[in-house]
C-alpha cells in the first residue's frame, strides 16, 4: 500500500495472519538497503507466525529513487511518523501494541521517534553506533533515549560499533555476525519474538 507523507510516498508491505494482531511492528531498512533484507524478513515470518502483524516501511526517499536518506534525520522522522499514524489509524491495529523497529538507520529512525508515537517497545537490528572507524561519533543517545523496553541485536563484527549492555534494555550480540546479520537471520528473529513475548502487552 501506499501511504502519502510530507515527503513524499511511502510504500508499505503489510503481512498479518492472525483477525486481531497482538501488537504490530512496524519496520523500516537501512539507509541503501530495502525491506528485503534477511534480517528483516525473518523477523516479518517469525511475527506474523506468532500472531502479530508486520508493516515493512521503504521510506520516501527509496520509493524516489534515492540510494541514500540525506543528512536530514527531520526528513525521515517527520515521513515515518506519517506512515506509523496512518497504520495505527487502521481499525484492525485498534487494540494491537506498536512496536517499532529497523535495521541499521532504520533503527536509529525507530529509536528517535518511539516516545513522540507512543510506541510500546523498540526493536533495533544493527544499530549503527557510530560511522566505521569514528567512535568519537557515538550515537548512544538515540538509543538510551527511547523511553521505552527496546532490544538490541547486533554482531560482535559490527564495523559501526556495537552498544553496550547499559545502552538498552536488552543487548543481543551475535558471534560471528557482521553489520548485515545475514549469517543466521532466523536465529536473529528468534531472539524478537522472545523479547516481545515478554516484554510486549500479553503476547
Amino acid at each position: 500500500m501506499k501511504i502519502d507523507t510530507p515527503r513524499g510516498p511511502a510504500l508499505v508491505d503489510l503481512d498479518e495472519d492472525a483477525d486481531e494482531p497482538r501488537y504490530l511492528v512496524a519496520i523500516t531498512h537501512g539507509a541503501g538497503g530495502g525491506v528485503d533484507a534477511p534480517d528483516i524478513v525473518a523477523v516479518r515470518d517469525a511475527v506474523v507466525a506468532a500472531g502479530g502483524a508486520v508493516a515493512r516501511v521503504s521510506q520516501p526517499y527509496r520509493v524516489a529513487g534515492r540510494r541514500m536518506p540525506g543528512a536530514n534525520t527531520a526528513a525521515q522522522d517527520e515521513a515515518w511518523r506519517a506512515v506509523v499514524r496512518e497504520l495505527c489509524a487502521l481499525e484492525r491495529f485498534a487494540g494491537a501494541a506498536l512496536v517499532l523497529a529497523g535495521r541499521s538507520n532504520g533503527a536509529r529512525v525507530a529509536c528517535r521517534t518511539a516516545a513522540d508515537l507512543g510506541a510500546s517497545a523498540v526493536v533495533a537490528l544493527a544499530f549503527p553506533l557510530h560511522p566505521p572507524g569514528r567512535s568519537g561519533r557515538s550515537r548512544v543517545d538515540e538509543l538510551r533515549g527511547t523511553g521505552v523496553p527496546t532490544l538490541v541485536v547486533n554482531g560482535d563484527r559490527d564495523s559501526f560499533g556495537v552498544p553496550g549492555a547499559k545502552d538498552a534494555t536488552t543487548v543481543a550480540v551475535r558471534p560471528g555476525e557482521r553489520h548485515d546479520l545475514a549469517k543466521d537471520p532466523r536465529a536473529v528473529a528468534g531472539i524478537v519474538t522472545a523479547w516481545l513475548a515478554d516484554h510486549v502487552g500479553n503476547v
